[in-house]
C-alpha cells in the first residue's frame, strides 16, 4: 500500500522548523533528506529512519521494521505527533549520516 500525500504533508509540517528538508518520491513511497543526507523515509504511512547510533540512543525502545521486502531494517518513529521530538531526532542523526555519493560524470 503506497503512502498517502496527507501523511507526507503531516510529517513535513512536523519538520517545518528544520531547514533543508527534501523529499523524493519513489515507487509510491517517500525518501526524506536532511542537508542532502538520507535520514529515512515514509513507507506505508510509517516514518522509518536509518538505525544509526544516534537514532538508537534517541529512541532506545524503537521497533525495527522493514520498509519493504528485501530491505535492511529501519527504526519506526512512534512520536510523530511531537514536532520538537522529530526535529531533535533529525538533528541528532545528522552528524552520523553518510554524505551523498558523488555522481560519476
Amino acid at each position: 500500500m503506497p503512502s498517502t500525500k496527507g501523511y507526507l504533508e503531516f510529517i513535513l509540517g512536523q519538520l517545518a522548523e528544520l531547514e533543508d528538508i527534501a523529499v523524493r518520491a519513489m515507487m509510491g513511497e517517500y525518501i526524506l533528506y536532511y542537508h542532502g543526507r538520507i535520514v529515512g523515509g515514509i513507507y506505508d504511512d510509517r516514518l522509518l529512519v536509518k538505525p544509526v547510533q544516534a537514532a538508537l540512543a534517541y529512541m532506545p525502545d524503537a521497533a525495527e521494521e522493514l520498509p519493504y521486502e528485501g530491505a535492511k531494517p529501519m527504526l519506526l518513529v512512534d512520536h510523530v505527533d511531537d514536532a520538537a521530538y522529530l526535529c531533535g531526532l533529525f538533528e541528532a542523526m545528522l552528524p552520523q549520516l553518510p554524505l551523498p555519493k558523488k555522481k560519476k560524470k
